[in-house]
């Protein structure tokens, strides 16, 4: 299954970048012409990976216009330019070490022929310097890097007036995550190229900015959750959204790039939005703020552009696997450009093989109400014996500001097609729901989402969907962290009999000291400051309460992880087996935060069925 990342329009072409798991993880830039051409646009031979390391978690790694494509390698985490026909040179020069010196969420600023960008500086000792930067734009010649804005700790999503005169830009500060705090700024530019005048727009003071946009006309718009407490769309100089809605027109921004709307023309812009954990897709009026649903069959919606009447996104659904969609306002006519896996026939084939989601909510602790995906069991060629009650695989989405996502996903088919139900858990912190649910989490990690995982399970177990005694609980990254805390419960009786943490979190203080810059402060937030808070990280850190771990587990780890590093998985892995607990270990070579590696990928997966196979449903399973 290819991974569908981000997506630039120029003029009629469309342009994505996708990670291919067959070509070890590398991130290829496809290009699609108005006749239906689809072509890589650099030649192989040059072996550039489209990726950029800032923040770890990338995005916003190519620039295009006017035919030129601008773009961060990963190797060297320079930036190069790929002119049609040509061959793919520098723009920026080597750095020591090599890739310290990272780039992203790069814009073309064409009349003074440079390139606007993020970049993020590790040459120095201690915390990386992030700066908002100009690039020269010289053939021949490697680029002079200037420094427009420095001095906070974070910065986004550059973006230049319609007339080239003003640029506006986000920012925050620790121990702040974009989804807490931004602020929105925009500054006048000089005829040197340097910022002049700039004023804060939005944001501070407990108010998260999302992606700023200007106008046609020239007018700063941006989302918000400053009034209600939910991502509204507002424009400069108000201080009310012009369509107030309980609805979220934004996402947590933990890459580059994201982008739920776009203007399409004076006064109109074309939206993503959702409710209730279903995106859907509108077009506003700004001058009446009257709002046009446009239907569409996808449920998902993200990396949202538009040219006049021509809007593409990566969309998705419990039928679809994400795709790069075309859409014809006019004719309002879909278009799938590129799907992540598969043809549509050999998805028609599946068909009978395939689970829907149902959208099931529950009662929680402190009488609060959470959500999940619940995925029965399919397999057109096998059924349970009468009376049979499932087992039930929780899954724990990472972040964990993050959601879970109802786009068709082969690895969630994979259990279902062999008779495990799963239910994908949206717990308190989740997005999508509204600023209040996701302060659930604040102070709480460890707790809401371990309490929202095991009532969600429970909640099945009890209108008599699954088995209680053979449930699991699976997730990754901070999802591996609510498995752990899962499997560690404070009274020593876990609900679930098994679980498998990839690459996830087992000692917090080892992550509020071992970590990148991006998250180095998320913790604060989440659980406490570090060291103030010392003594909650050991009471919430399953590495401390490894004698409350009774059941079988498995850990999947990536060997160059920076995020949550192996020595941290394995810390934990040798203390399970002096304890005596059946433990697995699969340590991933050329492997980081999230496996892309095809081969790696499918050895997890089978390797996770078959320890539950053996250790849970205790049936004899063979490959």
């Amino acid at each position: 299954m290819i991974r569908l990342d981000a997506i630039a329009l120029d003029g009629e072409n469309v342009y994505w970048s996708e990670s291919r798991p067959d070509r070890q993880g590398r991130y290829f830039l496809v290009c699609r012409t108005p006749d239906g051409k689809i072509y890589d646009v650099l030649p192989d031979d040059a072996e550039l990976n489209v990726r950029t390391r800032v923040h770890e978690y990338g995005g916003g790694a190519f620039a295009i216009g006017n035919g030129e494509v601008y773009l961060s390698n990963y190797a060297d985490q320079r930036l190069y330019r790929q002119l049609p026909g040509g061959r793919p040179e520098p723009v920026t020069a080597t750095s020591v070490p090599a890739g310290a010196l990272r780039y992203a969420d790069a814009i073309l600023d064409s009349s003074r022929d440079r390139l606007i960008c993020i970049q993020e500086d590790h040459t120095g000792d201690g915390e990386a310097v992030n700066r908002l930067v100009a690039i020269t734009l010289r053939r021949g010649a490697l680029g002079t890097v200037t420094t427009l804005v420095s001095g906070n700790d974070f910065y986004s999503s550059p973006k230049l007036s319609p007339d080239g005169t003003q640029l506006a830009w986000l920012t925050w500060n620790h121990p702040n995550m974009p989804w807490d705090e931004t602020e929105l700024w925009r500054a006048e530019i000089g005829l040197d190229g340097n910022l002049e005048n700039a004023i804060r727009v939005a944001g501070g003071e407990g108010e998260s900015v999302f992606q700023p946009e200007w106008s046609p006309e020239g007018v700063l718009y941006y989302v918000s959750d400053r009034v209600s407490g939910w991502w509204n769309l507002y424009r400069e100089g108000e201080t009310q959204s012009f369509y107030p809605m309980e609805a979220e027109f934004g996402r947590p921004q933990w890459g580059f790039g994201m982008s739920t709307y776009k203007f399409i023309g004076s006064g109109q812009i074309v939206c993503a939005y959702t409710q209730g954990g279903v995106w859907q897709l509108a077009k506003i009026d700004t001058l009446t703020g009257l709002l046009e649903s446009i239907h569409t069959p996808y449920t998902e919606i993200s990396q949202l552009r538009a040219n006049n009447n021509v809007v593409v996104f990566v969309g998705g659904s419990p039928s679809e696997p994400n795709s790069i969609v075309r859409l014809d306002l006019l004719s309002r006519k879909f278009e799938v450009l590129r799907r992540s896996t598969s043809t549509r026939e050999e998805l028609d084939a599946l068909a009978g093989y395939l689970s829907t989601p149902e959208q099931v909510a529950f009662s929680t602790d402190g009488g609060r109400t959470a959500y999940g995906l619940y995925y029965r069991p399919r397999n057109a060629d096998f059924v349970a014996q009468a009376g049979e009650r499932q087992p039930l695989l929780v899954k724990a989405h990472g972040g964990p500001t993050g959601a879970a996502s109802s786009t068709l996903s082969l690895t969630v088919q994979y259990w279902t097609s062999r008779g495990i139900a799963v239910l994908d858990v949206n717990y308190g912190g989740s997005s999508g729901y509204g600023r209040a649910y996701r302060k659930r989490l604040e102070g709480e990690f460890g707790n809401v989402d371990v309490q929202d995982c095991r009532n969600g399970a429970l909640y099945l177990a009890e209108r008599g969907d699954v088995d209680v005694d053979r449930m699991a609980i699976s997730g990754g990254s901070a999802g591996g962290y609510t498995v752990l805390r899962a499997l560690t419960p404070d009274d020593g009786k876990p609900t679930f009999r098994s679980g498998a943490s990839h690459y996830g979190i087992s000692d917090l203080e080892a992550l509020a000291r071992d970590t990148h810059k991006f998250e180095s402060r998320y913790l604060d937030g989440l659980v406490g400051p570090y060291p103030a808070a010392k003594q909650v990280y050991i009471d919430r850190s399953p590495i401390h309460h490894v004698d409350r771990l009774t059941v079988p587990v498995i850990f999947f780890q990536g060997a160059e992880d920076e995020v949550v590093p192996p020595s941290q998985t394995e810390s934990m892995v040798n203390a399970l087996r002096s304890s005596g607990v059946t433990v697995g270990y699969l340590l991933f070579a050329g492997e980081q935060h999230g496996f892309r590696r095809s081969e790696n990928i499918k050895r997890a997966l089978d390797a996770e069925l078959y320890f539950y196979a053996t250790e849970l449903i205790k049936c004899d399973l063979r490959f």
